[in-house]
């Protein structure tokens, strides 16, 4: 095996699949330079289907790292969210965003966030990459009806209508004008400017992970989703923030600076018009802010 050449030829469909299992960005690195660590060990060896076995590693790495993790994720500081992964401007076409790593979208990877491992192994293989089921069940170790029930176990899971994996590029030019408004009025308190944008039921999350300070718990109720955005006090410190776009996760977002540093990240999930926000992620937490560089 030439192995050079193959970690040229399926390095960001190994480290998208990865992140999608993970929603860690160092996570997934690690493990795709795990995987071809092991193919270079194994580099005298004849492997007839290579992009299938660097899938099959990719995904058993990352469901054991992902099982001997849960203790931690569940004695995590607040609430877990991805990490985001970016750039500090916006690209401005298709050619320049497929440039940067395999994207998928940020409210895409905080609703995986609600499967078991297995169930986010099988979703993410059938859905964002369209594996047949015989393939999915060859990796995990299953039967082909198996890996079918836990799909439709999966997908009862979710909401039915799923965010976007990727937006698309038609549509950040009203992603942007909302990310505009929404800044105006989260600056201004303006509560009836904020009413417009939000959606009937929205829902408000931050990580801080028990290193920066923030609000503790997920907001799932309109009025105090309302409240959390406008109140002077409430967030007053993101106030005095420096507040720039980003290209975040394939789409336009928000990054908050101080002192020339990326303190905070606001990515915001728009409802199926586009033009109202359903959920307002907000990163604090430093240890996930490290691929948001200027």
């Amino acid at each position: 095996m030439d192995v050079g050449a193959l970690y040229k030829q399926y390095k960001n469909y190994a480290f998208s699949i990865a992140y999608r299992m993970l929603g860690s960005v160092t996570e997934a690195e690690d493990i795709v330079q795990d995987c071809f660590a092991e193919l270079q060990r194994l580099r005298n060896q004849l492997i007839h289907q290579p992009k299938s076995y660097i899938g099959k590693l990719i995904v058993n790495r990352c469901l054991n790292l992902l099982n001997s993790a849960r203790n931690q994720r569940e004695h995590y500081v607040g609430e877990w969210l991805p990490e985001p992964l970016g750039v500090h401007e916006l690209v401005n076409t298709p050619e320049e965003a497929i440039q940067q790593k395999e994207m998928i979208s940020y409210a895409y990877l905080v609703m995986l966030e609600r499967l078991s491992p297995v169930e986010r192994a099988v979703f993410v293989l059938r859905e964002a990459f369209e594996h047949d089921y015989s393939e999915i069940a060859g990796w995990l170790g299953k039967t082909e009806s198996n890996c079918r029930q836990i799909y439709s176990r999966a997908r009862r899971n979710l909401p039915e209508q799923l965010p976007v994996i990727e937006q698309a590029s038609a549509n950040w030019k009203t992603k942007k004008e909302v990310l505009s408004r929404f800044t105006s009025a989260f600056l201004a308190h303006d509560v009836s400017a904020m009413l417009e944008l939000l959606t009937d039921q929205p829902v408000f999350t931050a990580d801080g992970g028990g290193v920066a300070r923030t609000i503790m718990r997920t907001m799932h109720v309109h009025k105090g989703v309302l409240a959390i955005l406008t109140s002077p006090r409430v967030l007053r410190s993101l106030r005095e923030r420096m507040w720039k776009p980003a290209f975040i996760n394939g789409e336009p977002q928000l990054a908050l600076m101080k002192d020339g540093q990326v303190t905070e990240v606001l990515c915001l999930e728009m409802d199926a018009s586009g033009k109202r926000i359903h959920g307002v992620y907000l990163i604090v937490n430093p240890n996930k802010l490290a691929t948001v560089q200027l």
